[in-house]
């Protein structure tokens, strides 16, 4: 399927969904990823930047729903960007938090087998990811995503907000959000130590389930 193709997909979901969006709790407490990811950042990042991506999301829906009942094609085509910045906003950082965890555990055994394979080795993949996402210029994302075509692993990145399963076909495993916003107050512009450090706080459980669920 086609970048434009996949996009198309996402709006229809976006469009036809009959509910408002709201914003999903955390699995922990905004201090419990100290002191990787500080309580300040955590706070503001959650509460206030994710926040606003699900109001602009729900409001874009709106005037969505009016344009095609008018049958305003123009409005209706002057919404995608903003549908599309802020729905994978919404659709990343329901991830992102999903992925993060004081209490991470270890991976499953399916999924150090198939990062053996795929890239040598646990380090190899890590790296690999790193320096992938610090390597993202201005805003974006770093991603570990299953390629079920190929069946193999695979490392992506994406700008701004895109979301990586609408832009690339990859099905998310583990991301890391390189937005300042999201390391800015505790890293300054030294993007690849945080980089490094949220490694210390990945919930490999989360990742190795949505590996598990990839599969089916």
């Amino acid at each position: 399927m086609f970048a434009s193709q996949r996009f198309g997909v996402l709006m229809r979901t976006l469009s036809g969904s009959r509910q408002k969006h709201t914003l999903p709790d955390l699995p922990y407490d905004y201090a419990a990823l100290e002191p990787v990811v500080s309580r300040d950042i955590m706070n503001l990042h959650h509460s206030k930047h994710h926040a606003t991506y699900i109001n602009n999301l729900n409001a874009a829906e709106e005037k969505l729903k009016q344009a095609q009942a008018k049958g305003d094609i123009q409005t209706i085509i002057s919404l995608a960007p903003a549908l599309k910045f802020n729905g994978g906003g919404h659709i990343n950082h329901s991830i992102f938090w999903q992925n993060l965890s004081p209490n991470g555990g270890k991976p499953s055994a399916e999924l150090c087998k198939a990062v053996d394979n795929d890239f040598g080795s646990w380090e190899n993949m890590k790296n690999q990811l790193a320096a992938a996402s610090v390597g993202v210029q201005g805003s974006g994302w770093g991603w570990l995503g299953y390629n079920k075509i190929m069946k193999k692993l695979q490392i992506a990145t994406c700008q701004n907000q895109d979301p990586l399963q609408a832009t690339t076909g990859l099905i998310p495993l583990f991301g890391i959000d390189v937005w300042e916003h999201a390391y800015y107050l505790q890293y300054k512009n030294v993007r690849a130590d945080y980089v490094k450090a949220i490694f210390d706080v990945a919930n490999w459980q989360d990742v190795s389930s949505r590996y598990e669920n990839a599969l089916k």
